[in-house]
């Protein structure tokens, strides 16, 4: 794995850091999520939780986003509510993320030690649905 690293975009997770701290209240919402789109809007969500496995923050974040005409996201960041901090995307979050967005990079790591990766080296030798699709003309 070649984890190349990019710059951190600290204004992204200071809004999902907001997002978290004003909006995740309760046991259903512990999770914010906010992604910078390609057009440089910031996009926030939080997550749905619930015992059956509710969307992630960063998948309610693609809805969210699709809704607001963003459709291309470059990088993206989760961060938990109680001051918790940044939060690396689960298994599931990283293999959506893969799929919808090749190329987007996702800010990872503990306070101080915060980097930014390709989405790839988050998941490396991943299945990559779109490369099983069939072009239907």
């Amino acid at each position: 794995m070649t984890t190349q690293t990019h710059h951190v975009d600290h204004e992204l997770i200071q809004a999902a850091a907001h997002i978290a701290r004003t909006r995740c209240q309760g046991d259903n919402h512990t999770m914010a999520a906010a992604a910078r789109a390609h057009d440089g809007r910031i996009i926030t969500a939080v997550n749905a939780y619930h015992f059956t496995g509710g969307p992630c923050a960063e998948l309610v974040l693609l809805g969210t986003a699709a809704s607001q005409g963003a459709y291309e996201l470059d990088t993206i960041v989760a961060v938990g509510d109680r001051g918790r901090g940044v939060v690396p995307p689960c298994g599931r979050c990283r293999q959506v993320l893969l799929d919808y967005f090749p190329a987007l990079k996702v800010i990872v790591g503990a306070a101080g030690r915060l980097r930014t990766v390709s989405i790839a080296d988050l998941l490396p030798e991943s299945y990559v649905w779109a490369d099983h699709q069939f072009d239907i003309e």
